[in-house]
């Protein structure tokens, strides 16, 4: 693998039963979505809507447990969810799931299908390696409020993913920054699959291999390549 991967002591002490899993792509092609994919975002919302058969997302027990994680860490699961529990309430409604740009698109189906945590970086973009750490609180971490680009900082103790130049997704996997966001020019990518106690590794495994099977459908020619689950333990 092009790029580090490493969690802190601290959060391992948090969360000892996280799972982590990487799927690294090269030679992708973005753009806007397709009819193909908004078909495949379609599928997904069924498949989560079957899997709970009527019950809100936070009663699943993975989600459940992301709100437990949450809370250790003093956010507040009810105002700031992860971001599988976000996409799975927006699946639920009439207005349906976003459509963004086609690899967005993909792993935000692959998310709302398993209920898993999914986050994709521009490996382009990425400054050193990528840890998961609790955040001292000046970090930096560029967004943008209101159509301005702003820079906020992390709390001190939030969970947060960051490189050498700044965070770029707080509080876990809440809000990703712009930095290393996919746009339609992104050509490489490394996408991340979060899990905590209640999904096993086989579980984890699939939904990374159902991802790299639909990078490569819809980037002929990419190189895709799974990294087996990561347990913090």
């Amino acid at each position: 693998m092009t790029l580090t991967l490493t969690v802190s002591d601290e959060v391992r002490t948090l969360a000892p039963d996280f799972t982590h899993l990487a799927v690294e792509a090269h030679g992708l092609v973005n753009g806007p979505g397709t009819d193909a994919s908004s078909a495949l975002l379609d599928r997904a919302a069924a498949r989560l809507a079957a899997r709970l058969d009527g019950r809100p997302p936070h009663e699943d027990p993975h989600l459940a447990a992301w709100r437990a994680a949450y809370t250790a860490f003093g956010a507040k699961p009810s105002r700031t969810r992860n971001s599988a529990e976000a996409l799975a309430r927006r699946a639920l409604t009439d207005a349906g799931l976003p459509r963004v740009n086609l690899l967005v698109d993909l792993y935000n189906a692959i998310s709302v299908a398993h209920l898993l945590p999914v986050g994709g970086e521009d490996l382009d973009r990425i400054r050193g390696g990528m840890r998961l750490v609790r955040a001292r609180g000046d970090e930096e971490f560029a967004t943008a409020a209101g159509g301005e680009a702003v820079v906020e900082h992390p709390e001190p103790g939030e969970v947060v993913w960051r490189d050498e130049a700044g965070v770029t997704c707080r509080r876990w996997n809440w809000r990703q920054g712009v930095r290393t966001r996919l746009t339609e020019d992104s050509v490489s990518a490394l996408f991340l699959l979060e899990a905590l106690g209640p999904v096993s590794h086989a579980d984890l495994s699939a939904a990374g291999k159902e991802l790299a099977e639909l990078l490569a459908e819809f980037s002929p020619g990419a190189q895709v390549t799974v990294h087996d689950p990561v347990s913090v333990s």
